[in-house]
């Protein structure tokens, strides 16, 4: 089944207010930020939310009040005095969370949040105020996967709210400040997006076959996927992040894929656009390359975020580092699977 759906399947084309809730809905958590660690909250046993590391994606439920639990049981919440986002066995759930109308995640009505590194496997621990004293943290902005009602599209942009200042006596290089942080669309499609009008595999190992159009994007050691987006007029003066997004097979209704290695791509954009006679010989050269994201299922992840090309089409292209080997069919049916950009 998997393969039929790889082969031969056709591509398919604010105000924060709280999202109305009798009891409890429940969630998973996607960081995107501009830099840090990005991708799906996972926990530790002891409870702490951590981003990185390649930890199992967590799941928490928020109720009325807006306190949050997670999947096991724990009341989440704000340990004094460093602000740490963490869920601790026999802890009373920290009411004053809310989850937006376009799923971002607020704390007591903030949704700035900050992730800084804990030296253990390139994981973060995610923190309300960056922590006085600490290097190489970076804000970020919560996704939650379900549980939000859907903006107007007259809804009003929030409002940012003040990053708290670190202490002067700090020896350490602060947290970027809301000033000096780019602004980054959520990792979601919650809002609008752009999906790619043309998809285009390449391979060193024939340089000189034009392959055409391809419904699924590949990435393997020998082969790269080039993908094509025009972006509408009306995106002019507003910001676009380029997002990367796999599912677990688990939820997905029309797609799926297929993942060896280390998961690690290389995304880059193009000095050019590509077409169905492009060849891994004359491909367009790389403009810009956006480094490595190593994906897992159940990951999001913000590869860039700039000012949105508004009325020009653009090409980039995924390749494989450390040995990756990814199948998929891009789709934006639930799950949505593959390469977008947003808009905010």
């Amino acid at each position: 089944m998997k393969t039929t759906l790889l082969t031969t399947a056709a591509l398919v084309a604010g105000t924060n207010a709280l999202v109305a809730r009798s009891d409890t809905c429940c969630f998973g958590l996607t960081a995107s930020g501009a830099g840090g660690a990005v991708g799906s909250v996972g926990q530790l046993s002891d409870g702490q939310n951590r981003v990185g590391g390649g930890l199992a994606p967590a799941s928490y439920c928020i109720d009325s009040t807006g306190a949050i639990t997670d999947s096991t049981g724990k009341g989440c919440i704000l340990t004094p005095p460093t602000s740490q986002f963490q869920c601790d066995m026999g802890a009373s759930p920290e009411p004053g969370f809310s989850v937006g109308c376009d799923g971002t995640l607020s704390a007591n009505g903030s949704s700035q949040f900050y992730e800084c590194p804990t030296g253990d496997n390139n994981e973060y621990n995610i923190y309300v105020t960056a922590p006085s004293g600490q290097s190489g943290c970076f804000e970020i902005t919560l996704g939650a996967s379900s549980c939000q009602s859907g903006c107007s599209s007259s809804a009003a942009t929030p409002a940012s709210t003040a990053v708290p200042s670190p202490s002067a006596s700090s020896a350490a290089a602060p947290a970027p400040s809301a000033s000096s942080a780019p602004k980054t669309c959520p990792a979601a499609l919650t809002g609008n997006y752009q999906y790619p009008h043309l998809i285009i595999p390449v391979s060193s190992s024939s340089p000189n076959t034009a392959e055409g159009t391809s419904y699924n994007g590949t990435i393997t050691p020998t082969t790269s996927s080039i993908f094509n987006f025009d972006i509408p007029t009306s995106y002019a003066g507003q910001t676009c992040s380029l997002i990367f997004l796999l599912p677990e097979s688990s939820q997905l209704e029309t797609s799926a894929y297929s993942l060896s290695g280390s998961g690690a791509i290389d995304f880059a954009s193009l000095n050019g656009v590509a077409s169905q006679s492009t060849t891994y010989a004359n491909a367009p050269a790389v403009a810009t390359d956006y480094g490595v994201t190593t994906v897992a299922p159940g990951g999001s992840y913000t590869i860039a975020t700039f000012s949105c090309p508004a009325g020009e089409a653009v090409s980039y292209e995924l390749s494989s580092s450390g040995g990756t080997n990814l199948e998929y069919f891009q789709d934006y049916n639930p799950s949505a699977i593959g390469l977008y950009i947003t808009s905010c």
